[in-house]
């Protein structure tokens, strides 16, 4: 299930890229001068920009360049950023063509460009408008001095000389200090010119080749990892919570019938391509097995299926077909949902309905199933002994045994039981044992029946043993006197 999964996912992962391609990328480079640039800093001013990059501000900016429609919050999907390193940033846009690719990856650039150019000179006026308005003050001040100055300096010869002195020099301090704020606010009203010449693009936008090739391994891949992922989950929930399978040792016990022959599953999907004739030279060498045991002692004989009707339906063909070699046949088909008709081909033998009496002196082969709602007394009209085909798991071993009470009240012996799906861990033997020597298998010669009955241990119906009182025994020779 896991390895299907996985296959699957790999599958998928190729027709992805096939079906859907990737769309054309353009890729740009910028060079990105900033006012704090340092050799010890870690990074952070290019994940600043990168961030700065996915903002509605820049996409805005970037379709109205474009005289785009499109909304900023689909548009920014299309891009992302990288920082390459603490100075420059690659910008990758997706576009519905190459040249639409290319026109967004230019306009992305120089609207960030120019965004980081005005961020910086914005910070640069704010700082020379606060020395500005510090300068004011100073002036302010300073005036506030001379008028002092004055008034005192007009009394004459009743001036205070320490008064005076004191005042001069806080104006002298508060002349430097609107001359060092002027200075200041001009440098700095200046800017950061370095900033607006050094930010530019330095690779231009161009279109990334895509190789097909790789974008196929690389869907393949992950839909490989996908699958397996998901296979062995559900591996692993199917193995908790699957039923616990019945084994061959059930199966014989519950219907008192040896298993005489097996068939692996029918394979599926791209399995069949592998080994499609092991099923069918299997299931012919059981009709062969099958054969030789219906004409050693003739009789009618009838194949009854429970839970394969497919393999029931190709196995009575075989059979019938090996029959009919030595011995005129005729199969009468009772096998629901498939027409043994239409399936057969070429053949030796007749096929006739259930309702259609064959003619005498041929050899009867009747197919028929035993599912819930079947008619237990037309069984016998197939024949008086039949072989169970009998998929494993599908009933559960309560049904199995209604199976067995059912045909043994029809008189219908069950001489074997072919077992199709087994369980590939079960290791138990599907061999029923009269005594410590005599297999009851097949038809084994058994000796003449007595009265007594050798009691065994009847299965309930939840199908693990216990006893349940209104189970009838079934009558085999015993080995050896049984005491009351």
């Amino acid at each position: 299930m896991w390895l299907a999964a996985g296959l699957l996912g790999l599958l998928a992962g190729l027709a992805l890229a096939v079906v859907i391609p990737a769309p054309p990328t353009a890729v740009t480079k910028l060079l990105v001068i900033h006012q704090d640039d340092s050799p010890t800093d870690s990074g952070t001013l290019m994940r600043t920009d990168v961030a700065v990059l996915g903002t509605t501000k820049i996409a805005d900016a970037a379709l109205k360049s474009l005289h785009s429609t499109e909304s900023a919050e689909d548009f920014m999907k299309e891009y992302q950023g990288l920082g390459l390193t603490n100075n420059v940033l690659q910008i990758t846009v997706e576009g519905k063509t190459a040249a639409d690719a290319t026109a967004k990856a230019k306009a992305l650039g120089d609207a960030f460009i120019a965004d980081h150019v005005q961020r910086n000179q914005a910070a640069a006026d704010a700082e020379a408008q606060a020395l500005i308005n510090q300068r004011d003050q100073a002036q302010g001040d300073l005036n506030q001095v001379d008028q002092q100055i004055a008034t005192e300096s007009a009394r004459g010869s009743r001036a205070n000389a320490t008064t005076l002195e004191t005042l001069y020099g806080r104006r002298a301090e508060l002349a430097s200090k609107v001359s060092d704020f002027e200075g200041q606010a001009q440098q700095a009203g200046i800017g950061s010119p370095q900033i607006a010449a050094g930010t530019q693009i330095v690779d231009a936008p161009r279109v990334t080749p895509h190789s097909f090739l790789k974008t196929g391994a690389t869907n393949g891949g992950i839909g490989l990892v996908l699958g397996l992922a998901l296979g062995l989950a559900l591996a692993a929930v199917t193995a908790v919570v699957r039923d616990r399978p019945v084994l061959r040792r059930e199966v014989a016990a519950n219907l008192g019938a040896s298993v005489i022959a097996q068939l692996a599953p029918r394979r599926r999907g791209l399995a069949r391509l592998w080994r499609p004739k092991k099923a069918a030279a299997e299931r012919r060498r059981v009709a062969a097995t099958l054969a030789r045991m219906v004409r050693a002692e003739g009789g009618t004989v009838s194949l009854l299926d429970l839970g394969a009707p497919k393999v029931t339906a190709a196995l009575a063909l075989d059979l019938a077909g090996d029959l009919a070699d030595s011995v005129p046949t005729v199969l009468i088909d009772d096998l629901p949902r498939q027409d043994l008709t239409t399936a057969a081909r070429d053949v030796k033998f007749r096929i006739v309905d259930a309702s259609e009496m064959p003619a005498p002196g041929q050899l009867r082969l009747g197919v028929g199933a035993v599912e819930p709602g079947t008619a237990w007394t037309d069984l016998a009209h197939l024949g008086t002994e039949t072989v169970l085909v009998v998929r494993s798991g599908h009933a559960s071993t309560a049904w199995l045994h209604t199976v067995a009470r059912q045909l043994a009240d029809c008189q219908i012996t069950v001489i074997g039981v072919v077992l199709v799906d087994p369980d590939p861990k079960d290791r138990t033997d599907g061999t029923l044992w009269d005594g410590l020597h005599v297999a009851l298998r097949a038809r084994t010669s058994r000796a003449a029946k007595s009265d007594e009955t050798r009691k065994f241990v009847p299965v309930n119906g939840n199908g693990h043993g216990s006893v349940n009182g209104e189970l009838p025994t079934r009558r085999f020779a015993p080995v050896g006197p049984q005491e009351d």
